[in-house]
């Protein structure tokens, strides 16, 4: 399969579909931290949509999107707006099999509820954080290690200029299911 991983610098994505011989790419603004930056289209994804890809995969920004920044949501209409919009373009691609993920946020209201809430926890990692997938085109994700200790890692984060790059990487175990039963 060729496969598309939109808004994704970490590669986690990526490789886990290359490791089961799929043609993969990463595609962000921001130059790829994974180690293959062959594996990498970097500039607007939508530029690269042109292109006829059998899956797309992509993790757009959430910032103006999720409940945590709802606080500021009056302050940041038009920066919404456009993050609404960004989903939307997404989800609408001409890609016949599509998942976006994000956290719980506004576009269960602008758009329709998710199809799936997934945590770390039922992919081998003993965290808590609610992601949100929104499929075209795929079956639900089936858990694959349900683990006990649960942890809110994520969210204890502390402030740090990495903390929004740290709080985007997607989980391995999370990344080797969507392969697994995606690819």
């Amino acid at each position: 399969m060729k496969i598309i991983i939109g808004c994704e610098f970490s590669q986690i994505v990526t490789k886990a579909f290359r490791a089961k011989g799929h043609e993969a790419y990463s595609c962000d603004v921001i130059s790829a931290e994974g180690g293959h930056p062959e594996w990498h289209l970097q500039g607007n994804i939508f530029y690269y949509l042109d292109n006829v890809w059998d899956l797309l995969i992509a993790h757009p920004p959430c910032t103006h999107l999720c409940v945590s920044g709802a606080r500021w949501f009056k302050n940041k209409q038009k920066e919404q707006e456009f993050a609404i919009g960004f989903f939307m373009d997404l989800i609408n691609s001409k890609t016949l099999k599509i998942a976006i993920e994000n956290p719980i946020g506004i576009m269960s209201t602008r758009y329709r509820k998710p199809d799936q809430i997934i945590q770390p926890w039922m992919f081998g990692h003993g965290e808590t954080k609610a992601t949100c997938l929104w499929l075209k085109g795929l079956p639900k994700l089936k858990p694959t290690k349900i683990v006990e200790g649960r942890e809110q890692r994520i969210h204890k984060l502390p402030p740090s200029k990495d903390r929004g790059k740290l709080r985007s990487i997607t989980y391995q175990g999370i990344a080797e299911a969507m392969a697994d039963q995606w690819g």
